[in-house]
């Protein structure tokens, strides 16, 4: 018996039969036919315009559901029908067989174009997420998704779809796009010079992350450079342009001006660079490890007679005006320990520093700091004889300059400005 209602159940119902159910007001009964791929492309016609959501709903994800049954679902006031409508046609149109495809392109291509366009951006995701890998689908369905100003429609398209030509996305770039759509592009397979190049400029520190990542975008020598010159603040950044396959000489002295000693580090390592910057750069990392060149004592061996210990100069944290004085008067106030002070945050320190070591008076620096001018604040180390990147530090975290306005080192290590230029910035001080 349960044989028999098994395969009463299962088998196909005759024409007559299907639009004999449709003729009663059992709901069960259409949503039944409804789900079957074995019913009539005429009933599922039929149901699409059904009174119940759950029956348009199963019509729109049915596959033998006809194109034309599909183009009315596409524009159906329920969104779940649109949503179920939008997984199906984007599954079937790419994989689609040619001879099917000629067929039924033109109303199926509609029905993409009206889901691609939805009021609902879920819905136009999901067509996007269908369609990033096709090549044989209309160019102005994926370039309207492309356009798109929601990130999760863009994103798929703008990262892998191979009908996107380098003038379309150089166009998207130029647009003004936000963050997502930056990194989608940021992220595609061999990138061309030129649309790496357009991602570079815009500075976003999500899409040049991702392009440093993108070990097949083909980076131009001037873009990494650019990249190079407003990376000091981005710290994410310093990694990956210190492993970047290929650095000039130049380049690794401008990355060592700013990254921090283990990254040094891993510059010294490198196999592209010269013997004198490998060695520069080697004393340099020593010069940051080495206690003797910090201004601290070398330990002594232990003696009988060894003298009494002297007080060890007073450490800058929290040190304020006095913890900068007493280091100059022990002559240990140098760029580690402003730089120290910089990190700490200790303002009083700071500006005591630069009045000790500039001869100006602490109005003066005040004035200067607070102007967040880069030529203005890097003058004002210059004339306090601290280093550049101590400098850079100063701009960044003292005088709040923007990250996209600080005024880096010159090869790493050298400052931008001429003598001539630094001391007319200084005469402007008074």
């Amino acid at each position: 018996m349960l044989k028999a209602l098994l395969k009463r159940i299962s088998k196909p119902k005759s024409y007559e039969d299907q639009r004999g159910s449709l003729e009663t007001e059992n709901t069960k009964e259409r949503l039944r036919l409804a789900k079957r791929e074995d019913t009539r492309p005429e009933i599922l016609y039929y149901l699409a315009d059904d009174d119940m959501p759950e029956v348009r709903r199963a019509i729109a994800s049915n596959r033998s559901t006809p194109l034309q049954a599909d183009a009315k679902l596409a524009q159906d006031g329920d969104d779940e029908v649109r949503y179920q409508m939008a997984g199906k046609i984007g599954r079937l149109v790419p994989g689609m067989p040619a001879d099917q495809r000629e067929k039924a392109e033109e109303l199926a291509f509609s029905v993409l174009r009206d889901l691609a366009a939805d009021q609902l951006p879920r819905i136009r995701s999901v067509v996007s997420e269908h369609l990033k890998y096709a090549d044989n689908v209309p160019k102005d369905i994926v370039l309207q998704l492309a356009r798109d100003l929601e990130d999760i429609v863009a994103a798929p398209v703008l990262q892998f779809s191979p009908l996107l030509e380098d003038q379309d996305l150089l166009e998207i770039i130029d647009a003004g796009r936000e963050s997502g759509a930056l990194t989608a592009i940021a992220r595609r397979r061999a990138l061309s010079g030129d649309v790496a190049d357009a991602v570079g400029r815009t500075l976003d520190p999500k899409a040049v992350g991702a392009l440093l990542a993108n070990d097949s975008a083909q980076m131009r020598e001037d873009t990494l450079d650019w990249i190079i010159d407003n990376a000091a603040p981005v710290e994410p950044w310093h990694k990956p342009l210190v492993t970047w396959p290929s650095l000039s000489d130049s380049a690794v002295r401008r990355l060592a001006g700013f990254v921090a000693t283990s990254l040094v580090e891993t510059l010294c390592d490198r196999n592209d660079i010269d013997a004198g910057t490998a060695l520069e750069l080697s004393k340099a990392v020593k010069r940051e490890i080495d206690p003797e060149s910090m201004g601290l004592a070398k330990p002594e061996p232990a003696s009988e007679a060894a003298p009494e210990p002297k007080p060890a100069a007073p450490q800058n944290k929290n040190g304020g005006k006095d913890g900068a004085s007493e280091l100059f008067k022990n002559g240990g106030l140098d760029d580690d320990a402003l730089q120290d002070a910089i990190g700490e945050g200790d303002r009083d320190f700071v500006v005591q520093a630069l009045v000790l070591t500039s001869g100006l008076s602490g109005e003066i620096v005040n004035r200067v700091l607070n102007t967040a001018k880069p030529k203005k604040v890097t003058a004002l180390a210059w004339k306090a004889d601290f280093s550049m990147r101590t400098a850079m530090q100063l701009q960044l975290r003292i005088a709040r300059v923007r990250p996209q306005d600080i005024l880096n080192a010159r090869d790493g290590i050298d400052y931008p400005l001429t003598e001539a230029e630094l001391q007319r910035e200084v005469g402007k001080f008074k």
